[in-house]
């Protein structure tokens, strides 16, 4: 039928909307989702998603030991398989999904390698393996942040004995107290060797680190810098984890625990106190608790060092830092990360009179602060 000029095309003659305008104005809206997809695609968000699956065949890959197998000498899939003790029907498409993640390479005649940094830092047998911070995340976080949600709502932690600060609760378990001891030990190692380079240890005699675990910081400064004694504070079911790790590195002599409780206890006296991945633990008066004790601990001239996965100041950037952030949440009853600026203002307020911030060679940043004995 002929239109009016004076007509809409969405209207009846009568004025009312047409029957179909609806629709076209509905398929007018897809044609333009539709253009909006072809210059925005979704591939973050699916990686995103997916990023699971990615992890799981890490940690798998981890606990079957593969990096650890394929150290000595490449192997086809046959004697790989037969190795690591992998069923036919996934062997192959689990070894080839490490190929593709760029966990290990595969040669022209089918034999499987490491790459260079899951044969520097998997490998079981050498002294850089931070599988055990893996097979941390595995035994904890990864069920943990299934309850992200229920924390977000509810700002309560999901985490068993941690959520109350229980470490005596937690160590009570040995294989809990294993992994986890391990983990803290794979998660400080790359902070610990960087600050060994980057600090100015020729300046100090004695470190003391706060919440030592197995040891693994002061056995890493140690082992570079020959003129340094001290060892590790930590509550007294740790010892034995302590001496054997630092017995394991030649360094049993040099090196001593330190029984005690940070809350409890006055921390031992050094020319160097170290506070690792311990901060971000706690609510912000007990962090602040926490750096007083430090204060009043060391000498004057003497320095704190402070590292956690820090916040950048803008809060934009830093993503691990964030998302640890939240796992403090879920972990803890208080816990939380902070920023270089939020640490450095800390510290002036426990008396402080410089501080500064370093890289930490990982996910860490480090946080200085000398207590120079002037008013």
């Amino acid at each position: 039928m002929a239109q009016d000029g004076n007509e809409s095309l969405l209207e009846s003659r009568d004025g009312e909307p047409r029957a179909d305008a609806g629709l076209s104005e509905h398929r007018a809206n897809i044609v333009n989702e539709l253009a909006a997809a072809a210059a925005v695609r979704p591939d973050n968000i699916l990686e995103m998603g997916y990023g699971f699956w990615r992890s799981r065949a890490l940690f798998s890959a981890v606990e079957l030991g593969v990096f650890t197998t394929l150290a000595s000498e490449a192997l086809d899939l046959e004697a790989l398989k037969q190795r690591l003790g992998l069923h036919e029907r996934g062997a192959r498409d689990f070894l080839d999904a490490l190929v593709a993640l760029n966990f290990l390479h595969r040669d022209a005649f089918g034999r499987y390698g490491n790459q260079p940094d899951t044969d520097l830092y998997l490998d079981r047998h050498k002294p850089t393996y931070i599988g055990g911070l893996l097979e941390h995340l595995n035994a904890r976080h990864y069920q943990n942040w299934m309850s992200l949600t229920r924390a977000l709502r509810s700002g309560a932690p999901q985490s068993g004995a941690l959520a109350t600060g229980s470490y005596p609760a937690l160590y009570a378990d040995k294989a809990a107290q294993e992994v986890f001891l391990n983990g803290m030990t794979a998660g400080t190692l790359v902070a610990a060797q960087m600050l060994a380079k980057t600090f100015p240890w020729n300046e100090r005699r004695t470190v003391i680190d706060v919440g030592t675990a197995q040891g693994c910081f002061p056995v890493a400064i140690a082992q570079v810098h020959g003129h340094i004694t001290g060892g590790g504070f930590d509550l007294p079911e740790v010892e034995p984890v302590f001496a054997g790790y630092a017995h394991q590195h030649g360094l049993g002599e040099r090196l001593r625990f330190y029984p005690g409780d940070f809350f409890a206890d006055p921390l031992p006296t050094a020319d160097v106190l170290v506070m690792g991945r311990i901060l971000h633990n706690w609510d912000l008066p007990t962090k602040k608790l926490l750096l007083k004790k430090a204060y009043s601990a060391l000498p004057p001239g003497g320095a704190l060092i402070v590292y956690d996965p820090l916040i950048d100041d803008e809060r934009r950037v830093s993503t691990h830092g964030l998302l640890s952030s939240l796992n403090m949440l879920i972990e803890t009853g208080g816990g939380f990360e902070y920023t270089s600026a939020e640490c450095k203002a800390w510290m002036l307020e426990a008396g402080f009179q410089q501080t500064h911030v370093e890289p930490a060679g990982d996910v860490h940043k480090a946080v200085i602060a000398i207590k120079t004995g002037l008013l």
